[in-house]
């Protein structure tokens, strides 16, 4: 005979102990799994791109019980049939939140997407990769989402170019925007917003008339840190979709041993 503490028994007569009460009566903020890697399909403008995503899952839990049902977490993934967007991600928290019985979630979901890319005078194709995040949070029946993507670029420094009497020092620079849209805002006109504001974009593979056109490219429209995150600040104070957004740049500086970096936060509503 199970104690009066012990947890209700499963379908095939096993106690469930996570179900079991918990006397010590403090709530769990967040209670789930880290660093799951697991594959999936996510869908965006270009299509459905099946990729592996490293995932963290958590909810909250209740001071009355002991433990939550981690399998419950894998199971959820494991039943994703239909290919992930940043539409149907809200569609994934409450499916967590009623599985786990929870009040409340979080969902982080990170993983490379690729973009077919065309040099800008041959048209010779190569994959381009861009690190993706969907982050989700539930609440009741309040949820909030947001995506985040690292964009590489290059970046030309103004002042080299000012001084120098020939020549100016560029750099790779990584440009992570984080938005919060009241209607979606896709990964790909992220991209493509961050790689217009660049002093130039990046290719997987270039022939020698695209590298001459790169980096005269470059040459020709010089910014500093500064003035990347605030040019992307800008298109995204003009767009009437986003609630609101994180700009970071980091420029990997190639006559410093150091980074270059800046940040702008911003709540439009």
């Amino acid at each position: 005979m199970l104690s009066e503490k012990a947890g209700k028994l499963d379908s095939v007569g096993i106690e469930d102990v996570q179900g079991s009460a918990d006397s010590r009566n403090i709530p769990i903020d967040k209670v789930g799994v880290k660093a799951l890697r697991h594959p999936i399909a996510f869908s965006d403008r270009s299509g459905v791109q099946h990729t592996v995503a490293q995932i963290d899952m958590s909810v909250s839990l209740s001071p009355e019980f002991k433990g939550t049902h981690m399998s419950r977490f894998i199971d959820i993934l494991n039943s994703q049939t239909s290919a992930i967007s940043i539409d149907s991600f809200r569609a994934l928290l409450e499916t967590m939140r009623d599985r786990l019985e929870a009040t409340s979630g979080m969902i982080e979901m990170s993983f490379p997407w690729f973009v077919n890319k065309s040099a800008p005078v041959s048209g010779v194709k190569s994959m381009v990769d861009y690190e993706v995040c969907l982050i989700g949070r539930i609440t009741g029946d309040v949820i909030t989402t947001s995506t985040r993507v690292i964009v590489p670029v290059t970046s030309l420094c103004p002042c080299s170019k000012k001084i120098s009497e020939y020549g100016a020092h560029n750099q790779r620079s990584h440009v992570t925007v984080e938005v919060t849209a009241e209607r979606s805002v896709l990964v790909e006109e992220l991209i493509d917003m961050v790689e217009g504001l660049a002093s130039a974009e990046l290719y997987g593979m270039l022939k020698r008339v695209d590298e001459k056109f790169v980096t005269e490219r470059a040459y020709d429209n010089p910014k500093f840190v500064e003035d990347m995150v605030r040019d992307v600040a800008v298109a995204l104070n003009d767009d009437d979709r986003v609630e609101s957004y994180r700009v970071e740049v980091e420029n990997f500086e190639s006559i410093h041993n150091h980074s270059a970096y800046a940040q702008i936060s911003c709540d439009k509503t």
